[in-house]
């Protein structure tokens, strides 16, 4: 695949950040408000200026992404385009950068567009952030290569770089009119009660269910990705987590009956799942620093002994 490089044409990346901003209605000399210093805080953690106005305290909007066809011509139209192709064909445009076989939208459904499948839109709203499990302020440069490290198994993109350029100049497009500080219907991903899971019956729910996309060893196919094995995410990612995975697998799997297995069935197959050897992540023992290790992290934190 030929990606496009308009970086070769666009003057600089503040220039397609200004244009997008003419585009949201956005004041682009408005500075970002501090991020929250508590993990208490980072589901409502405020995002940068260049989004739409602040929104007041926990106001939820409609789940709304722009259509293709308002792509605008020029360099921000070839930086949005390129971004999104990155997302879309991440292992193939980015060889040097990601281990796995996942792409990002093989966990950001339909394009980051679908609710309870950690949808994209108004992610640039919410960033800057607090980040509990590593201890300090995070831009959406931090997220977005904490995705290429641990669910993608690579290495970081140069924070400066084109790449990611036009990844945070998409994220932004697809954002638009998301007011700074807002939560969007369906963000992230539905909160199950948790349940023990059992991994004989998670077999069992893999084999039946699962098989026919992900493969009978779980290495994938051509239509789904491993998960598990060397090409698969790694133990530091989200979806590493029963809890996380449950939810996925509650919502959005399998991917042509979604929403047909009960919570149970989830955390059955979440269970065998996570439970399956995948690749290890150095410095996993760092996360979490100040304490607030979710109970369904599956590895030792030094911060472990801090109370939660």
């Amino acid at each position: 695949m030929r990606v496009l490089t308009p970086l070769q044409r666009c003057a600089s990346s503040a220039g397609c950040l200004a244009a997008l901003l003419a585009c949201n209605g956005a004041r682009p000399d408005t500075p970002p408000r501090p991020p929250p210093t508590h993990p208490a805080s980072m589901a409502t953690a405020p995002g940068p200026a260049w989004s739409t106005p602040a929104a007041a305290h926990g106001t939820v909007v409609p789940l709304r992404a722009p259509s293709d066809s308002e792509i605008p011509a020029g360099p921000l139209g070839e930086s949005i385009r390129r971004g999104h192709a990155l997302l879309a064909a991440t292992a193939d445009s980015l060889p040097k950068q990601v281990r796995s076989r996942l792409r990002c939208l093989s966990c950001h459904l339909d394009d980051g567009r679908r609710a309870n499948a950690s949808p994209l839109v108004g992610v640039s709203a919410r960033y800057p952030t607090y980040s509990a499990r590593t201890g300090r302020a995070y831009t959406i440069e931090d997220r977005i290569n904490d995705c290429f490290r641990r669910s993608l198994n690579g290495r970081a993109l140069p924070a400066d770089g084109s790449d990611m350029r036009d990844v945070v100049v998409y994220l932004a497009w697809i954002s638009r009119g998301v007011p700074i500080g807002a939560s969007v219907q369906g963000q992230g991903l539905r909160t199950l009660t948790p349940l023990i899971g059992d991994t004989a019956r998670g077999r069992a729910i893999f084999t039946q269910q699962c098989t026919r996309c992900h493969g009978a060893d779980g290495s994938g196919t051509v239509v789904a990705p491993p998960l598990w094995g060397s090409r698969s995410f790694n133990i530091g990612a989200g979806m590493a987590r029963l809890r996380t995975a449950a939810a996925f697998i509650r919502d959005n799997m399998p991917f042509d009956r979604p929403g047909s297995l009960n919570d149970q069935q989830a955390f059955d197959a979440a269970a065998f799942i996570v439970s399956r050897p995948r690749p290890d992540f150095p410095g996993k023992e760092n996360d979490w620093p100040n304490g607030w290790a979710p109970p369904d992290v599956a590895y030792a934190t030094r911060g472990a002994s801090r109370k939660n």
